[in-house]
């Protein structure tokens, strides 16, 4: 590359242009300052690749804030101060551009010595930096990048250890500073940088959703490809970053992405909405804003998934100004990094500020709609105000475009603040959300869909039991710098608030890397109404024995918490942390114990038998019903980020805690617990609680666990099996929630196991009569008791809901009969079109919208329904399979009726198959294994009205009609496991 420094070019506009000097709101002597460094005039038209490229500048730049008044003046003064130290410290040799960063084998350093260079970029082109317009910056920072480009990421290096730094991190950087500093470089050293971006990501790594190309890292690669396309004026690599895109937009049912339920998994098994998630809404709302307008400009309808996402994926998770921790994965332990100079602490308020400015940005990039728009700004305004711990403005993290978005709406008088959601949330990744007035709780669970933990890149070493059940909570006023204050460097790993864990000691990273080890337990989750929540999980240990059953019951004020069968054969302690507080480096928190003042001295400790109530002043308070056996210490615990994370600072740090916990004490059996978590309240609220209680646990075993709550009308059971629970009957794994009042009682039923079609709930309860309300729920009797038969096949463990009337006119009883396939086989086509695959335990399904050419497959299945009695109202087909095709990860399926039942199972062929006649119901497969529920209700009405014929339902899946879909595999009547089977309701 050239290193010469030309004047900006024709068309070429300058960094530093007196419209963004304006915009800025710069001063008088800032802007006479800069005047001098501005190019000649114009001499053609801005082309739509200049265009875009000052759109992108004024993201890395900012607008609308004056650069001499605080924060901004000290933020500018600072990148100057940091940009002059990389500039002096720069040392151009044979195998590195700054002594502290050898290129060659760590990849990582090729992305730091960009970041430097882009730091360097910013301090030219930012007002107030003491660098603004230096031209021996400029000459620094064009030098850097032609060493770079010569040593570092050329067109021809072959990669070494991470992708990401190749792909993602190196490229990101690099393009900013071209964008920042394109009047200063030649054409050449344009095309060099462009070429080596072609090299490392060439347009085809978006050809694909699978491998590295999706969720985050997707959106990362094509705003890679877009910068590309506008600093080398290329369409075709633009129009490649706008298609790469759509495939981040759809729901997903599996691996990386967004659920319809809000949760957001990145690395297939991680809940991950605080990093990951972030770094998502980050690059979209990045590139909404740097498309709209242009040719390139976003215009899938299914964006539209995004933009609600907002409030069902991001904003439950954000509290007051921070991102819970339990969705921000192995980025927990970053702490100090130190790659950082400004050895800035990452934590959740850091995190927490990033998903405000993103929302924020995605508001202002003119593709939602004004009433979302709105909608999110008075939401984050609401966040930033009453963050007290760390606000916005004080950050030392966010950039000045991200400073100056958060003052703008700060003044804004006519925008105001949303007050903290009153809400509970189940979410099928595993995670639980409970919001109050005044306080906030989340919980962090895993199962066979979800790992123990995630740890890499020498990240989140001991994060073991971070998924065990640990519960988060927060204050409004107190409480939201728990968990910021060192606290994972700090706390003992194994005294997690709310967690069951055998205390025989793991090896750093024990497990594998990139959640490597899953649990081997599938009833994970639970069931909300949307105010309140039951929420269970069936514990194991990792690399342990340990088994126990646990669930948490969220109410107003409190959160009650049972344990049952807790049992462990490891020879080491197993133990249930009631609690573990973050005192800070203090000491100060008064313990209180049924009404007594316990010893603030470090190191103090005490077993308390029959033990009522705990309060920590300031904090919350915990109640024992009937009384319990709970240790507790005071204790100063000191550690290093680098314990944690070898990537991090390994300054030592103390912080105190004060630690509540139950002993199951070595080799437990059948070890319970029971106590309720008050936050906020006081020693006197807690003493009050104790003796008036406001819950009754109906059930603490390895079967069920409920509790009734008469003052909210709840009644809620986590069924672990077949079972009863006060009113409550069901016939398998389930979770209930149970609410009455105003003479109506709705019910909401979940399957977190996710094996059953149906679930079926009897509750003892003759005064209600008529349904007002169902989704997913048949009533099958009100007389004398409810029945309900819940549909929760293929619902990824979300709540089905009823809501019956104590009026009105009480329904005809209903039967539910489920039935067998008497034949299943599959057909194909082309060559394959006189080939019988009956009799096998798989049946195939595929639409390739072509005729006769060997893709398409059909599944046939033969049901009889002779002896059915009554009118049918519902039948639901169900078959359980998975997507197995390299072009896609789900598809959608559709039943239709045949044209005849006359075929058999070891017979039937393409050539002789019945034809598919009326189209049915839809349902979607994913490369998950799942159930899929397709109606046929007026298919087996009508063979049911013809029983004087055979008797026989007939019934082929497929694909819809004219819609290219991807090949399913389902289970035949042969399969040892999950066979299809024929749901009816009849009356």
């Amino acid at each position: 590359m050239n290193a010469s420094h030309p004047a900006p070019g024709p068309g070429i506009p300058h960094a530093l242009s007196r419209r963004r000097l304006l915009t800025l709101g710069a001063t008088a002597a800032a802007a006479a300052a800069a005047s001098s460094l501005l190019p000649p005039p114009l001499a053609r038209a801005v082309d739509a690749y200049d265009s875009m490229r000052t759109t992108w500048v004024d993201m890395l730049t900012g607008s609308g804030f004056d650069p001499a008044a605080a924060p901004f003046s000290s933020a500018l003064s600072s990148l100057g101060s940091q940009a002059g130290a990389f500039r002096g410290a720069m040392a151009p040799g044979t195998g590195s551009l700054w002594p502290d960063l050898p290129i060659g084998t760590v990849s990582a350093n090729v992305t730091s010595s960009y970041v430097r260079l882009r730091t360097m970029a910013l301090a030219y082109v930012q007002p107030n930096t003491g660098l603004t317009g230096s031209s021996a910056l400029a000459s620094a920072i064009s030098t850097g990048l032609d060493w770079m480009h010569a040593h570092a990421y050329t067109p021809t290096t072959t990669t070494y250890n991470n992708w990401w730094d190749w792909q993602i991190g190196a490229p990101q950087r690099m393009l900013d500073v071209c964008a920042l500093m394109y009047p200063r470089l030649t054409s050449a050293q344009i095309a060099g940088c462009c070429a080596a971006v072609d090299h490392f990501v060439p347009a085809s790594v978006v050809a694909t959703y699978s491998g590295n190309s999706t969720g985050a890292n997707r959106v990362d690669l094509c705003r890679v490809l877009a910068l590309r396309g506008v600093v080398g004026k290329s369409s075709s690599s633009i129009d490649a970053a706008k298609q790469g895109l759509s495939p981040v937009f759809p729901y997903v049912l599996s691996g990386d992405g967004i659920y319809s339920d809000g949760s957001y998994l990145q690395h297939t098994y991680i809940p991950y909405a605080g990093t990951y998630g972030q770094v998502l809404l980050n690059g979209l709302s990045k590139m909404f804003t740097l498309l709209a307008g242009t040719t390139w400009g976003v215009t899938d309808p299914k964006v539209q998934n995004i933009f609600t996402a907002v409030t069902t994926a991001w904003a439950p998770f954000v509290h007051n100004g921070l991102v819970m921790d339990g969705v921000s994965g192995r980025g927990i332990s970053r702490g100090v990094l130190n790659s950082d100079p400004s050895r800035i602490q990452q934590d959740d308020h850091v995190r927490g500020a990033g998903v405000i400015s993103d929302i924020l940005r995605l508001a202002t990039s003119g593709l939602a709609s004004p009433a979302q728009s709105a909608a999110w700004k008075s939401m984050a305004k609401g966040w930033m105000q009453r963050d007290y711990y760390a606000p916005v403005m004080s950050s030392k993290n966010l950039e000045i475009p991200e400073l100056a978005r958060a003052k703008a709406l700060l003044d804004d008088s006519t925008v105001a603040a949303a007050p903290a959601p009153v809400e509970s949330r189940v979410f099928g990744m595993d995670r639980a959300v409970h919001r109050r007035s005044g306080w906030a709780a989340q919980l962090s669970l895993c199962s066979t869909r979800t790992s123990f933990y995630e740890t890499g890149n020498g990240e989140n070493l001991r994060g073991w039991h971070t998924n065990s059940g640990m519960l988060y909570w927060y204050g409004d006023t107190y409480g939201i710098g728990q968990y910021s204050d060192a606290f994972w460097p700090t706390v003992d790993p194994y005294m997690l608030p709310g967690t069951t864990v055998s205390t025989l000691p793991l090896a750093d990273a024990a497990g594998g890397s990139w959640g490597a080890s899953h649990p081997d337990a599938t009833w994970v989750g639970g069931t909300t109404d949307g105010t309140y929540s039951a929420v269970g999980q069936d514990v194991r240990g990792l690399q342990s024995t340990l088994t126990g059953k646990k669930s948490w019951f969220c109410l107003d004020d409190s959160i009650f918490c049972l344990g049952a069968g807790i049992t462990c054969t490891d020879g080491a302690g197993v133990q249930t942390t009631v609690d573990n507080r973050n005192l800070g480096p203090g000491n100060s928190q008064v313990l209180t114990v049924d009404g007594a003042v316990q010893p603030s001295t470090l190191g103090w400790n005490k077993t308390f038998t029959d033990c009522a109530y705990m309060a920590v002043g300031g904090m919350g308070a915990w109640v024992f019903p009937g009384g319990a056996t709970v240790r507790a210490k005071r204790v100063a615990r000191t550690g290093a980020w680098s314990d944690i994370n070898t990537t991090s600072s390994s300054a030592p740090i103390t912080r105190n805690y004060i630690s509540l916990w139950f002993d199951h004490g070595t080799a437990p059996v059948d070890a319970s617990y029971r106590y309720q978590l008050m936050p906020g309240a006081t020693s006197a609220a807690a003493a009050a609680r104790a003796a008036a209680p406001n819950v009754t646990v109906l059930s603490n075993s390895t079967q069920v666990q409920a509790i009734s709550c008469p003052s909210l009308g709840l009644t809620m059971a986590n069924f672990f099996t077949a079972g009863s629970a006060g009113p409550i009957i069901a016939d398998g794994p389930c979770s209930v929630l149970m609410k009455e009042q105003s003479g109506g009682m709705t019910v909401v039923i979940s399957d977190p196991t996710r094996a059953a079609t149906t679930v079926r709930v009897t509750i003892a309860r003759s005064t209600y009569k008529s349904v007002s309300a169902a989704s997913g729920v048949q009533v099958l009797g009100t007389s004398g008791q409810v029945v309900l038969l819940a549909e929760t096949g293929g619902t990824q463990g979300s709540g089905r809901t009823v809501t019956l009337s104590a009026s009105g006119t009480a329904p005809a009883n209903a039967t539910a009969s489920h039935l067998g396939a008497t034949a299943t086989a599959y057909v194909r086509d082309g060559s394959y079109a006189d080939t019988n695959y009956g009799n096998a335990t798989t049946m195939v399904v595929k639409n390739s919208n072509a005729t006769n050419n060997g893709y398409n497959r059909r599944s046939l299945l033969k049901f009889d329904v002779s002896g059915l009695t009554g009118r049918v109202s519902r039948a639901v087909l169900w078959v359980y399979g998975n997507v197995q095709d390299s072009a896609g990860t789900q598809t959608t399926l559709q039943a239709f009726t045949a044209s005849s039942g006359d075929w058999t199972e070891t017979g039937v062929t393409w050539n002789n198959a019945p034809s598919v006649a009326a189209a049915l119901g839809t349902g979607t497969v994913s490369k998950a294994y799942d159930w899929v529920g397709l109606d046929v209700t007026s298919a087996v009405a009508a063979a049911q009205a013809s029983a004087g014929g055979e008797g026989t339902a007939t019934l082929a899946v497929f694909e819809p009609l004219g819609a290219v879909g991807l090949a399913a595999v389902l289970n035949t009547r042969l399969h040892a496991a999950h066979p299809p089977k024929l749901e009816v309701i009849t009356s």
